[in-house]
Formats: structure tokens, C-alpha cells, sequence
């Protein structure tokens, strides 16, 4: 009797010591409306411990279930308030310009590009980012190609003037004031509501993340022009990061690179057939079948987007940045710029 008692005792001493040694981790996942983004989230957190080695103790949420406002997350991140957050690049570079360099309007407007550009502007991000808000990044990856959502009738962009439109990055903002509509700000969770209310007339987004999130239901037409990827980054605090030795950092980098992988080739593979069952094409697969209209893109409004970008976008960067840092474009020039080819004067 005192034999199975002492052994209970020593696993239940075993289990604690066991619990005791995991590292928490506080995650903030993405919008949980985007549903393919998240059930890839969640799954890769709920098996980081084992895929990675490290002992882990993961709190996993979407941000929008735990009351996270994305223009936040670099603060949060800084305050140490979470210790992983999904963050959307262009929202949060609110409180730092330089961060918006990564996707522009207009500079990166299919993956590809959008790949070469991340990669080329990757190290002066992740540098920047530890320097000003004590966090680091684990994975940068697309939503996917940013188009047009309307509940009005458009054929072309000349048809936005005069509507109200969603906007979540300063870049997207300048472009819709360019053809004559009106931005308002709004993050993922507020659009189907204001779409569905008339509080804006369009919003943009990706066909996967708008499929999901049943915008179809409250939009009748679809312009696939793309203006740019929508990055997001999977960053963590510093402090919690430096609560890992050096092999666990490795084990860690290795799992997250995996994640990367996986939202880049969903981005690349999802969109089409999003697009496709949103307007109601036979070649639907795997997405709700809507019956929007999907509007011709003409070589007039692919230039007309080239065209804001080197006039428009690229020279309010150029100056919100170097405002707060004199080399910002300097660094873009050098990274971004470089990759495709364009130069800030």
C-alpha cells in the first residue's frame, strides 16, 4: 500500500515537473472569419511542441476572440501582452511607415514579384522590427492577390469615384483617393457588416479570404485587378524568444519555416478556384459557389494601377518615411526597389 502510494506520488511529481518545464506561449492567430488561414494556424500551433522538439505550452486564439484590434499588434508585441501574433504588415504600420515598404500598392501585384520583394526587403524588416518594437519575425507570407469586392455595379476603376471604400494599409488609402472614392479604414471582422449595411460600397481583399468570409453574400461584382499581396508576418517578442537556448531557436525556426511554405502555396493555389466559386464558374472546387459578376480587367486599368504607384504611392511613402528616417529610401531603393526595378527620386 505505501509502495503504490510512493509511486503515485513520484508521477505525479514526474507530470508537474514535466508541465513546469514547458514554455508558455501566448499566440494572437489570424481573423477567425478567414477560416482557411486559421484551420492551417491552428493545427501547425496545436502541434508545434511535438513537430519542433521544444517542450511547449501554447494559448492559441484568433485575435478576433480575444478583442485584438490588428493596428495594435506591434505595440502588443513590444508590451509583451502576446508572445506570437499574426500580424497584418500594412495595418499595423501605422506606428512605423518603414514596415508599409514591404507591399505598396501597386509595385507587387502578383506573387512572384511579391515573393522576390519580401525576400529582398526580409533582413532590413526583421532588423527594424527588433530594433523599434523588440520582436522578431518567424514567417512573412500573402493573403494573396488584393482585388475588388463591390456591391455597386463597376466595369472598370473609373466606376469608384464616388464610393466609399474599405482600406487597411495608408498605401491603399492614397490609391482610392487617386480615382476619386473614399477610404475607410476598416479591419477584416468589421467589412461584412459595413458591406451588408452600406457603410462602404467596396472592400479589398483576397478572393480566398473574401469566399470565406461570405462576401459574396453582401457584394455583386468582382474586379480580380490585383494591387498588391496583403503580408502578414507570424512575429515574436523578443523577450519570449530569448527564453530559448539556441538549439531550440533553430528547432523553432525550422517548424515556422514550414508554416511559411504552406500559407505561400496556399496563396498561390487557393485564389483562382476562390474567384471561380464566387462568381459562379463550373470550375469551382473547393470554395462556396456565389453567382457575382466577375468584371473584365482592361490594359487601361493594369497601367492605370502601375501608373499610381510610381506617382502617387511611392512619393507619399517617400515622405511619411523618410520623416521619421532618413534612409528609408535608401533601403527600399536597395531592396524592393531592386527587385523590381523601380526607383524613388
Amino acid at each position: 500500500m505505501l509502495k503504490t502510494a510512493l509511486l503515485a506520488g513520484a508521477a505525479a511529481l514526474l507530470a508537474a515537473s514535466a508541465t513546469f518545464a514547458q514554455t508558455p506561449l501566448r499566440v494572437a492567430g489570424n481573423f477567425s472569419q478567414n477560416q482557411k488561414h486559421v484551420s492551417i494556424e491552428s493545427a501547425f500551433f496545436d502541434t508545434l511542441g511535438t513537430q519542433s522538439g521544444v517542450e511547449l505550452a501554447v494559448n492559441y486564439n484568433p485575435m478576433d476572440v480575444v478583442g485584438v484590434q490588428a493596428p495594435d499588434a506591434f505595440r502588443m508585441l513590444r508590451s509583451g501582452t502576446f508572445d506570437v501574433m499574426s500580424v497584418q504588415i500594412g495595418m499595423a504600420s501605422r506606428d512605423d511607415p518603414f514596415f508599409e515598404g514591404l507591399d505598396l500598392i501597386g509595385v507587387s501585384t502578383d506573387m512572384d514579384a511579391l515573393r522576390e520583394s519580401v525576400a529582398a526587403y526580409r533582413e532590413a524588416f526583421d532588423a527594424r522590427l527588433q530594433e523599434r518594437f523588440n520582436a522578431k519575425v518567424l514567417t512573412l507570407w500573402p493573403f494573396g492577390p488584393q482585388v475588388f469586392f463591390c456591391n455597386a455595379e463597376i466595369a472598370s476603376l473609373d466606376d469608384l469615384a464616388g464610393l466609399r471604400i474599405r482600406s487597411f494599409t495608408p498605401s491603399m488609402s492614397a490609391m482610392i483617393e487617386h480615382f476619386g472614392a473614399t477610404p475607410v479604414t476598416l479591419q477584416f471582422s468589421e467589412v461584412y457588416p459595413a458591406l451588408q449595411r452600406g457603410v462602404v460600397s467596396c472592400g479589398v481583399t483576397s478572393p480566398t479570404s473574401a469566399n470565406t468570409g461570405n462576401w459574396p453574400e453582401v457584394t455583386t461584382h468582382l474586379l480580380p485587378l490585383a494591387v498588391s499581396g496583403s503580408v502578414q508576418g507570424h512575429l515574436i517578442n523578443l523577450d519570449a524568444w530569448n527564453r530559448f537556448s539556441a538549439e531550440e531557436q533553430a528547432a523553432l525556426e525550422a517548424s515556422f519555416a514550414e508554416l511559411e511554405a504552406q500559407l505561400w502555396d496556399l496563396a498561390l493555389s487557393a485564389n483562382g478556384d476562390a474567384v471561380a466559386c464566387s462568381t459562379g464558374s463550373d470550375a469551382c472546387t473547393s470554395h462556396k459557389p456565389f453567382s457575382m459578376t466577375l468584371v473584365e480587367i482592361s490594359d487601361e486599368d493594369r497601367a492605370a494601377i502601375a501608373n499610381v504607384a510610381e506617382t502617387v504611392v511611392l512619393p507619399i511613402w517617400r515622405d511619411t518615411c523618410n520623416a521619421v528616417d532618413p534612409t528609408c529610401t535608401q533601403t527600399w531603393n536597395e531592396t524592393v526597389g531592386a527587385a523590381r526595378g523601380l526607383t524613388i527620386r
